[in-house]
């Protein structure tokens, strides 16, 4: 699944969508499940939930993180 700027909108709008689990998160930050399962492991991404043994994790607290690391481009901040 590949996520755009209209995903995440739909993702940050939709109650529904609340959690998302490994395989989402991979895709969204562009990385692999075993690089998000390392994320976990070192308290590195925000929102985690676990249902036994399932890894799930709060869209809005994931997204909320990822626009707070961000860096502005420069083309939005010409000289």
């Amino acid at each position: 699944m590949s996520f755009s700027v209209e995903r995440e909108s739909d993702i940050r709008d939709s109650s529904r969508r609340l959690l998302l689990n490994v395989d989402e998160v991979a895709d969204l930050l562009r990385t692999s499940r075993k690089a998000v399962y390392a994320l976990v492991d070192r308290r590195q991404l925000p929102g985690v939930t676990r249902l036994g043994r399932r890894v799930l994790f709060r869209s809005d607290l994931l997204l909320d993180w990822l626009r707070r690391k961000s860096t502005p481009s420069l083309e939005e901040n010409p000289r």
